[in-house]
């Protein structure tokens, strides 16, 4: 428990002094300097991809679906009428 608070103070004391300290200007410069360059770029958030991953699945089943129907359609027509 000791340990912890001592971990939590530092880690507090570091905190404030980073952001007291130019560190916080250049991240923040950095970061807006990484935004506009993907920005820039071809690019699609997590969301859209997880929907596009999402629908190729779905297209998957149907169409695993679709080609077992048919299969079983050629084997009706290819099973002389009894």
């Amino acid at each position: 428990m000791q340990q912890n608070r001592l971990f939590e103070e530092l880690s507090g004391k570091v905190s404030a002094l980073l952001a007291q300290s130019p560190a916080k200007d250049v991240e923040k410069n950095v970061r807006a300097l990484l935004t506009s360059f993907f920005g820039r770029l071809d690019l699609v958030t997590r969301e859209e991809f997880d929907v596009q991953a999402r629908l190729l699945a779905r297209s998957r089943e149907q169409l695993g679906a679709l080609e077992s129907r048919v299969a079983e359609l050629e084997a009706k027509v290819a099973k002389p009428n009894a």
